[in-house]
């Protein structure tokens, strides 16, 4: 963990990932006073823009990067929350967070087919175990709907935007590329809240507090905190609990909006530590050498796609910051 007390990471990934899984149920409160995409616009436009302050002084994006950065944004931002919260029109928050969260399963699927990535039958099963714990958590009961085809696209649009930035982040600083994919996301999403949205906000002090929650916890301090712990510990670990998300979602949606919750949760909660566990344990001995920044990310070299990325960002922003000093000229190329 680089030297990161094992309590301090265990509470960092805990806190981020109840974060994430919490955004779900307040999101669907923001609902009584906001269409979707109105709501998800605010939200990540506000984030973004502060966020991009928060960085002004670090490098910036040049040429292209701008169109990789919005690119990322339409899928991640506008793509894959637009779809999480427009489901919820039709399934509960909980459901809606057990589908986005299948994006593992689909970036493994994608990966063999369109990057000949080639995963241990060990990682497969990991996956496919916390999968399993995710739907026993909601107690099976997921219907084929609207809802559920509309949040399934939600969570291809983030497996394709987790291939994505594996090939363009390690150009970036990562904080960089959170603030302006937020603000090209955020852009999207209220375009698309002006065409095909009754525009309609209930401004009130409830709406308020939603709308701040959103934007400085679930956004702003949830990316900071997550890229901190892939920086920081091992990313192909820290990555394997975000099948803790759904998990959350479904027990604060429990909390706060009453959906129920019965003795599944427990079964799917030991499903998804033992789906940890399996990822964890296949990719302990993993890992690319230090040196080797051609390698390809294999079942051999590399647990993950995000250990793969995340190593191959320290390599070139370190690269980076040396020609930063002799050159004296912003690192990032056009």
């Amino acid at each position: 963990m680089s030297g990161m007390p094992a309590r301090k990471y265990i509470s960092l990934v805990l806190l981020t990932t109840l974060i994430m899984g919490v955004a779900f149920p307040v999101g669907k409160m923001g609902l009584a006073y906001s269409p979707p995409f109105l709501l998800m616009g605010l939200r990540f436009t506000l984030a973004g823009g502060l966020l991009a302050l928060i960085v002004a002084r670090k490098p910036q994006p040049r040429g292209r990067q701008w169109v990789q950065a919005a690119l990322v944004g339409m899928l991640q931002s506008a793509g894959v929350m637009g779809c999480a919260y427009y489901s919820m029109h039709w399934i509960t928050s909980g459901e809606s967070a057990i589908i986005t969260c299948a994006n593992p399963l689909l970036v493994i699927v994608l990966g063999t087919l369109f990057t000949g990535a080639k995963y241990r039958a060990g990682q497969w099963l990991g996956v496919a175990v916390g999968l399993a714990g995710i739907a026993v958590s909601f107690g099976l009961r997921l219907g084929i709907q609207t809802g559920t085809f509309i949040g399934l696209t939600g969570a291809f649009f983030f497996a394709v935007s987790t291939l994505l930035l594996k090939r363009w982040g390690p150009a970036f600083d990562m904080n960089v590329l959170a603030a302006y994919q937020m603000l090209a996301g955020g852009a999207g999403l209220l375009a698309l809240s002006a065409i095909a949205e009754t525009p309609h906000l209930a401004v009130t002090p409830a709406f308020v507090a939603i709308l701040l929650w959103l934007v400085v916890v679930c956004s702003i301090v949830q990316f900071m905190l997550w890229f901190f712990l892939l920086r920081h510990g091992d990313p192909a670990k820290t990555s394997s609990f975000l099948f803790l998300v759904p998990l959350y979602g479904v027990l604060s949606s429990w909390v706060l909006l009453g959906e129920r919750v019965s003795w599944n949760v427990a079964c799917g909660g030991a499903l998804i530590g033992l789906g940890i566990y399996l990822v964890n344990r296949v990719g302990s001995g993993g890992g690319i050498a230090e040196g080797d920044s051609n390698s390809q990310p294999t079942a051999t070299n590399r647990p993950c796609f995000m250990a793969y990325f995340f190593k191959k960002s320290r390599q070139q922003q370190n690269s980076q910051r040396k020609h930063w000093l002799f050159a004296r000229k912003p690192p990032f190329g056009s």
